[in-house]
């Protein structure tokens, strides 16, 4: 085989083994989303721009105060990445819900999560993807890098 085809060889191999530690980590850890590259400096000093951190998924009920957790949102195109500071419960359609008051440790402030029904000041159970169990420093800033560089944001 010339250099050509060892070298298409090794390439396809190192995807396949990629996306074989991705799906496997998806599984192992329990969501859809194992790995996330932070965009924004909130959680500094803990977690920077350019950071990726792995995730595991994470019942609502097993949320304590002081986790980080990642929550989708309808004003964001990310998933957000903020700490647990208090833990209460609403009333969501007339059903008690579990809700947890979040911000970043750069930020001064509480979240304030949004509904097509209303604010909230508190990010509901239903939000909540996952929690933090691990930081990989500055791997994720070519994603940002090249993501800035096509046109879609940091």
């Amino acid at each position: 085989m010339d250099e050509k085809g060892k070298e298409v060889i090794s390439t396809l191999l190192i995807i396949l083994l990629t996306l074989a530690l991705y799906f496997g980590l998806r599984v192992a850890l329990h969501t859809e989303t194992p790995l996330v590259v932070v965009v924004s400096g909130s959680m500094e000093p803990v977690f920077h721009r350019g950071d990726v951190v792995l995730l595991e998924g994470v019942r609502p009920e097993e949320v304590r105060v002081g986790d980080v957790i990642v929550y989708r949102s309808i004003i964001s195109r990310y998933p957000i990445i903020h700490r647990v500071r208090g833990i209460k419960y609403i009333y969501i359609n007339g059903k008690r819900e579990l809700c947890f008051i979040t911000w970043g440790d750069h930020n001064p402030v509480p979240d304030i999560y949004y509904t097509p029904e209303g604010i909230l000041d508190c990010v509901p159970a239903e939000a909540v993807e996952a929690k933090a169990l691990a930081v990989f420093p500055r791997i994720g800033i070519i994603s940002i890098k090249v993501r800035e560089l096509l046109g879609f944001g940091g």
